[in-house]
């Protein structure tokens, strides 16, 4: 079974300073995680940059090992869980935690491979970024000031999930799962046949779709689905599809 340090990726996504890169792997690599990817980083050269080798300061393997895709999606593969990170509340935000007790979930949880999703320095995550994550972690910052530097952001996770790590914690309000988390793809995959099959049933206007798809992103992300319940409501989704095309067939 892969340990903590193993389980946890840190996806930066639409990083606009290559500096912000290399500090991430400095701040990584000294709480002893290694696993980074980039998503569509605003420089393309942004893992081999000057200034980001600079600020590394001895993390270049961590860079050198770093990936760089095009899409938030591809940067989830092979996670099922996600969660992102944002000093901005959301009307319809996956579930909330502090950094401390989210550490405390992933050191105490060993099924979950966990990617945590940090946002663009000026933007910060979009709410359809924040919306793929299945938990949404804010640092309780100072509130006249809250704005933290990416790689320092970086830094406050990165510790609390070592601490958590080395303290083999188990926190009271950990979720236990007995079957196997479903993936970041099976989720998504989910959420497009469901879309389709309430569209097909008329419970969902395709053209004015309104809020009801982040809310049920919502409402799943609260209940942290296994694989067997992703293919159950794919099950579902599918027969109500299959019922109102007979339905209009005859």
């Amino acid at each position: 079974m892969a340990n903590t340090f193993e389980r946890i990726r840190f996806v930066l996504v639409e990083t606009s300073h290559p500096g912000n890169v290399g500090s991430t792997a400095r701040a990584m690599k000294t709480m002893g995680f290694s696993d980074l990817v980039l998503v569509n980083p605003r420089d393309s050269d942004a893992l081999g940059h000057s200034e980001a080798i600079a600020l590394a300061s001895g993390a270049a393997d961590v860079l050198a090992a770093a990936r760089i895709v095009p899409t938030l999606d591809e940067a989830l593969a092979g996670c099922n869980f996600s969660v992102a990170l944002s000093a901005r509340p959301r009307e319809f935000s996956p579930p909330l935690f502090e950094p401390r007790q989210m550490a405390e979930h992933l050191a105490a949880d060993t099924s979950l491979r966990t990617a945590l999703v940090f946002g663009s320095e000026r933007y910060g995550l979009s709410n359809e970024q924040v919306s793929k994550c299945s938990a949404l972690v804010s640092v309780p910052a100072n509130p006249d000031y809250s704005s933290l530097n990416l790689s320092q952001a970086v830094q406050v996770l990165a510790y609390e999930c070592r601490m958590a790590a080395l303290g083999d914690i188990r926190s009271d309000s950990t979720i236990g799962f007995r079957g196997e988390r479903a993936s970041a793809e099976q989720v998504e995959g989910m959420f497009t046949h469901l879309e389709k099959a309430l569209v097909e049933i008329d419970f969902l206007d395709a053209d004015n779709p309104k809020k009801l798809m982040p809310r049920l992103r919502r409402l799943f992300a609260r209940a942290q689905l296994e694989t067997e319940e992703v293919n159950i409501l794919r099950g579902i989704a599918t027969q109500l599809i299959s019922k109102r095309q007979r339905i209009r067939r005859d």
